[in-house]
């Protein structure tokens, strides 16, 4: 074997040996935390739709929207921002935050579930209304990936708190019971006799087979921005 040989050859085992310590730190690092690329362009996207929900929380309504609410009170009002923001908002787009004190947890929410959108932050089902309108109001996000902004959603407990701050107001909901269920299985997000907001994420870790699945009540919901008067 000449030199030119075995330095190719000792080059190459070096190139392996540090692709495989990348590859184990990765490894690593999904299993104490989660996925650190994924985690990184997450962020980058919420920061960016913070600015985004800061903007929104600015805007004044206007027209015909702003006629309207001249004739609406309390609950009224918050019913009718609710669904005009729901007509309106692009998909992926900014809508509110989400802010869970036993998971640590403060996210930029975005309109809709579907892989785009949850990419970028938990995400409300197409099928649910906002807070403020009546019936369940329900929301998807990762575990592992995407800065897992419900990587620890396990951890919750009957009588933990979680608010939804929207433009139009904010919303806090407490633990009832958490399910295990199979992806197929809509029932969880079905109206019930109160309103109430659901969170679902893949169910075990590192898997899709099931969904977990937290039901929280509304326990009080305060008038933001143009529901205020």
């Amino acid at each position: 074997m000449s030199a030119r040989t075995r330095r190719a050859l000792r080059a190459l085992s070096a190139v392996l040996i540090i692709a495989g310590v990348l590859m184990l730190i990765d490894a690593g690092l999904t299993l104490a935390w989660q996925e650190p690329v994924s985690g990184v362009y997450a962020w980058i996207l919420q920061g960016r739709l913070g600015g985004e929900l800061r903007d929104l929380e600015r805007a004044s309504p206007r027209g015909v929207e702003r006629r309207a609410l001249r004739a609406l009170e309390g609950d009224r009002r918050r019913m009718f921002l609710a669904r005009a923001l729901k007509r309106s908002a692009g998909r992926g787009a900014a809508v509110g935050r989400i802010r869970i004190p036993r998971l640590h947890a403060s996210y930029v929410v975005v309109n809709g579930s579907d892989a785009g959108s949850l990419r970028k932050g938990p995400g409300i089902y197409d099928e649910t209304p906002f807070p403020g309108a009546p019936g369940t109001v329900a929301i998807a996000g990762h575990r592992t990936t995407y800065a897992a902004p419900f990587g620890d959603i396990d951890d919750l407990r009957p009588g933990d708190a979680a608010t939804l701050e929207m433009p139009y107001g904010r919303f806090t909901y407490e633990v009832q019971h958490t399910r295990i269920v199979s992806p197929s299985e809509l029932s969880v997000i079905r109206r019930v006799s109160f309103d109430r907001l659901v969170l679902s994420a893949c169910h075990p870790l590192y898997s899709a087979a099931r969904r977990i699945v937290v039901s929280l009540r509304l326990v009080q919901a305060q008038p933001r921005g143009a529901a205020r008067r």
